[in-house]
């Protein structure tokens, strides 16, 4: 496990992106329209209970973890509220456990799921809404089995699961728009086989991947990847659908994570890397991102123990090409930026200071001026042509 190096660092600068947007007002009207008339009755439900109508638990549920789902919600417009209550597995054996089974348009809420193989499985439903709930020791939190579907996650945990949110492999599509959520201690936190996610102002803390993409997107907004195994991963380049068509990260914090990517899979291989006005900080190496396009912006590159290395991937044959601008690399152990051949991007307007290795080593990128760089211990630039003020 990593070192958990200057997280006050962490904490201090982490709290300048934790705002709440006002878009996320608006991302939620839409689909909490549909449930604002709900007035959940209070019931006395029973494991293996049928849900068709608003209902609102009263107790905790054991159930002994059959095939059979603890609860099943049928009908479209449905608000399950736990109540606070808790829905776990009583048996000892978890395979094949299913929690809370979802069939039509519906809103589960208010409560913890705990210890099933998947916690919520939606089938064949449209769009689901989660919010306020915690899954905690479960095979997949959330679990896309044969569906499209459009999910949006609101203030919730996922604790100690093998997998956050997930999907049956080459068998279901969808979008997971997450929101002011928090993933701690999972294998995986986030699972992209042909969905997109939309991440913003939540927390990735411990976990062994915060997020991977295997055959999908995701966009990272105001958010936190702080003491992880490993901030991303992508599937290796073999070509087909297996492909990360894109990772955007913008206004977030990365620090004290152990990696960047997995040990087997090193490099983030994605079709189009954007990186936004980023804090890169205290992390124990660089990130190497393999890619067609690259817009990285803003970001600043600070006290790792490695910079930044952009480089072609196999997954298309041509160079990579795109901007990388004004971004600060500062006191990285090894270079700052490095451009490997045969990657074109223009560079412009960097400053690189007191670096290990090279400011900015850049032999086949276009120069686009204004890059500043000092006190680097290989040399400050080559390939651009850098001020030292």
């Amino acid at each position: 496990m990593h070192k958990a190096k200057g997280f006050s660092v962490t904490a201090a600068i982490g709290a300048l992106f934790l705002g709440a947007p006002a878009a996320l007002a608006s991302d939620r009207e839409a689909l909490d329209a549909r449930f604002q008339q709900a007035k959940p009755v209070e019931c006395d439900v029973q494991c293996g209970d049928v849900i068709t109508q608003h209902t609102k638990l009263t107790h905790d549920l054991s159930c002994p973890g059959t095939d059979e789902p603890a609860l099943r919600i049928e009908g479209d417009g449905i608000v399950l509220d736990l109540g606070g209550h808790t829905v776990r597995r009583s048996s000892p054996v978890r395979q094949d456990t299913l929690g809370i089974v979802v069939t039509g348009t519906s809103m589960v809420r208010n409560g913890t799921i705990r210890g099933f193989a998947r916690g919520i499985q939606t089938e064949g439903v449209d769009s689901l809404r989660v919010h306020k709930l915690t899954f905690a020791g479960n095979g997949t939190a959330i679990y896309n089995f044969f569906s499209t579907t459009s999910f949006l996650v609101t203030n919730s945990r996922f604790i100690g699961n093998d997998v956050g949110l997930g999907s049956e492999i080459d068998a279901s599509l969808g979008s997971f728009d997450v929101r002011s959520s928090h993933f701690e201690n999972n294998r995986l936190g986030i699972y992209l086989d042909t969905h997109a996610a939309d991440v913003l102002d939540s927390t990735f803390t411990g976990n062994e991947v915060g997020i991977y993409c295997f055959a999908g997107s995701a966009r990272v907004r105001s958010s936190v990847f702080a003491r992880n195994d490993a901030v991303a991963s992508t599937t290796v380049p073999i070509g087909g659908r297996d492909i990360c068509e894109r990772f955007r990260f913008e206004n977030t914090l990365i620090a004290n994570n152990a990696s960047f990517a997995p040990t087997e899979t090193p490099i983030w291989n994605v079709v189009q890397l954007d990186m936004i006005n980023n804090w890169i900080v205290g992390n124990d190496n660089g990130l190497t991102a393999g890619s067609f396009q690259v817009y990285i912006q803003g970001n600043t590159f600070w006290d790792n123990a490695g910079g930044l290395t952009l480089e072609d991937t196999p997954i298309v044959s041509l160079p990579q090409t795109g901007i990388v601008r004004a971004n600060r690399f500062l006191r990285n152990n090894g270079d700052g930026l490095r451009v490997l051949p045969a990657s074109t991007p223009t560079v412009l307007g960097n400053v690189a200071l007191g670096n290990t290795g090279w400011g900015i080593h850049a032999p086949t990128a276009f120069d686009g001026g204004g890059n500043v760089a000092r006190n680097n211990g290989a040399g400050n630039c080559e390939g651009v042509t850098c001020a030292p003020y």
